[in-house]
């Protein structure tokens, strides 16, 4: 009697599943790595201790070659105060606070340390004029 089973164990193993895996998990980080980005301008912000505000509604950005953005869009300083009013107006709790006395749209300014102290008062003096709150962004030490 032939009591030995025909059918044998293979003991191979199969990496296709495994390099599958590894190529989602590739494309995954490549993806939510390049969505990162927090700002249109680099800049070096100035070293403080205090907090900075969470809720930004908008944000300007002045680099070390004065170029500004305004939510990641590089626009000539002619243009900013239009540009703010433009974004501050598009959310209707803004309309609202603009009537007010109460400023509750949120600038925040992230102005690199070596801008002129003229170019980011430019900025403040725009939103003093046109009633929003204006936060000048540090980076803590």
């Amino acid at each position: 009697m032939n009591l030995r089973s025909r059918s044998k164990v293979s003991a191979e193993f199969s990496m296709s599943s495994m390099t599958d895996l590894v190529f989602l998990l590739l494309i995954f980080f490549m993806l939510t790595s390049t969505l990162v980005t927090s700002s249109a301008l680099d800049v070096i912000l100035p070293k403080s201790k205090a907090q900075s505000v969470n809720k930004a509604s908008i944000t300007v950005t002045i680099n070390k070659d004065l170029q500004v953005s305004v939510n990641e869009t590089v626009l000539p300083m002619e243009q900013v105060e239009t540009q703010l009013l433009t974004l501050a107006s598009k959310d209707p709790e803004v309309v609202v606070t603009l009537a007010s006395k109460d400023p509750e749209v949120v600038v925040i300014l992230r102005a690199d340390e070596s801008v002129p102290t003229g170019e980011t008062v430019r900025i403040m003096d725009i939103a003093y004029r046109n009633r929003l709150k204006l936060v000048l962004a540090t980076d803590p030490r």
